[in-house]
């Protein structure tokens, strides 16, 4: 069957953010099925559907690394509004207890359809919260959830194995036992982990930090994600409240600890945060391939800190963006985590520390590096047709088209996208999306809240 054609033309700049960077005034772009076969300006084809670009800047999708998407059930919660990560987490761990599967595919949905409307075309997302009950198949909940959205998704079966009774933070009802976890982590990569090129479903391991998961469980991870061929993925240096916390219990700083689990030699490995990570531990990190998921909101919005991505990328660490759970961010807007990480390492680093184009970078090039992938993150032929497209044309872009691609991150009153599209189909269209009604979906997530809530007796 012939596959179906797509061209977006006329755009007002078409950033490649391929190898050489390329910025193509009037750029076109040739999609077939779900893979990009020509890139240039004024291209003489057909295609089945034509999207006229003019006013608009086209950026490869954006990728985000690492996400909580249950959390955004639970958003701005005033008793936490002003926590630190420890006390943040102890309040909410006893309200997320209590998730069940329609709160799960309810979120998925939330989350990833605002990251589709800001321009995200892959996230990863990281679920460790599994009450006793009804929770076996949360992580085939979110898959279903991602599918009918139309994005491409890299699920990691998170675990945690240390409850209270053990030191550990999260509550003993949602703690499983490392037996349990590998036997549904082997289920999970051999039902759904894809490894070929375009793969819109892809499966990582993801015990959830060193504070809430058995030093063993952690070996058996790293173990048994290189017989499956597949990445690892947890928190770490995050806080100094965690440093002190590894260096109390394990004699040893995160990143020393998680090398002597081996977590830092094979190179598929990416941790989220890595605010506490000093130069020495960067240069292993660059040495070794371990990535990063900077998320630069949920930092300042829990006054962690800020990641030093300047020496990260001085010593070639693989350094993608992520927005983070929607509990401590509060929003999964792809585009306003860009301007972010432009804007914070400016004050970590000095105003020459982030230039708009190496924050795109991050969003693009650098996640796809750190999601393993080479057949994403630019707008190129051979790779897949993952492509965001932004309206500069308006009164809030007024006066900035001296740099219309630097204007979406220091300009603009919006961050949606006027259109998203997919592995070639277009999944965002005139700023909605195409796949679920967002009303609806909003009406169905606020109910799911609601009865999260009642059962936690806020």
């Amino acid at each position: 069957m012939k596959q179906k054609t797509l061209l977006i033309k006329n755009a007002l700049v078409l950033a490649t953010m391929d190898g050489n960077g390329r910025e193509i005034g009037g750029g076109d772009v040739y999609i077939e099925g779900p893979e990009i076969k020509k890139v240039g300006r004024n291209l003489k084809v057909k295609a089945d559907t034509v999207i006229d670009a003019a006013g608009c800047v086209v950026l490869p999708g954006f990728v985000n690394t690492h996400h909580h998407l249950y959390q955004t059930l639970t958003r701005n919660l005033p008793k936490v509004q002003d926590a630190k990560l420890f006390d943040w987490l102890i309040y909410l761990y006893d309200i997320w207890k209590h998730i069940n599967p329609e709160a799960v595919y309810a979120s998925t949905q939330v989350g990833l359809g605002e990251l589709l409307l800001t321009g995200c075309t892959t996230s990863s997302d990281h679920l460790y919260v599994f009450p006793k009950k009804d929770s076996g198949f949360f992580i085939d909940t979110q898959i279903e959830a991602a599918r009918e959205l139309g994005i491409r998704f890299h699920a990691t079966r998170g675990s945690m194995s240390r409850g209270r009774s053990n030191g550990g933070l999260p509550p003993d009802c949602v703690v499983q036992t490392e037996d349990f976890i590998m036997k549904d982590c082997e289920r999970l990569v051999h039902k759904f982990h894809d490894a070929q090129k375009f793969a819109m479903t892809r499966v990582a391991l993801a015990p959830c930090s060193p504070f809430s998961v058995t030093t063993e469980l952690l070996k058996l991870t790293a173990v048994m994600a290189k017989k499956w061929g597949v990445r690892m993925h947890t928190h770490l240096a995050e806080t100094i409240d965690e440093e002190a916390f590894c260096k109390k219990l394990f004699k040893m700083r995160p990143l020393e600890y998680m090398e002597s689990v081996g977590w830092v030699s094979e190179g598929n490995a990416w941790f989220a945060h890595c605010v506490y990570i000093n130069e020495a531990e960067a240069k292993k990190m660059g040495i070794t391939r371990t990535g990063v998921a900077h998320c630069p909101c949920s930092n300042l919005r829990l006054g962690s800190g800020i990641a030093p991505i300047r020496m990260f990328l001085k010593h070639k660490v693989p350094v993608g963006l992520a927005v983070d759970g929607s509990a401590s961010n509060d929003c999964s807007d792809m585009l306003g985590e860009i301007r972010q990480a432009m804007l914070v390492q400016r004050v970590k680093a000095g105003v020459d520390a982030m230039p708009a184009r190496d924050a795109f970078k991050l969003a693009t090039q650098g996640g796809a590096s750190v999601l393993g992938r080479n057949d994403i993150g630019s707008i190129e032929p051979g790779k897949a047709a993952d492509i965001a497209i932004f309206d500069v044309s308006g009164l809030d872009f007024a006066g900035s088209k001296s740099d219309p691609l630097a204007s979406l991150l220091f300009c603009g009153s919006s961050h949606r996208a006027k259109y998203t599209i997919v592995n070639g189909k277009v999944v965002v269209k005139n700023g909605r999306l195409v796949n679920v009604d967002e009303f609806k979906l909003a009406e169905r997530a606020n109910k799911a809240a609601d009865q999260l809530y009642r059962k936690a007796g806020c």
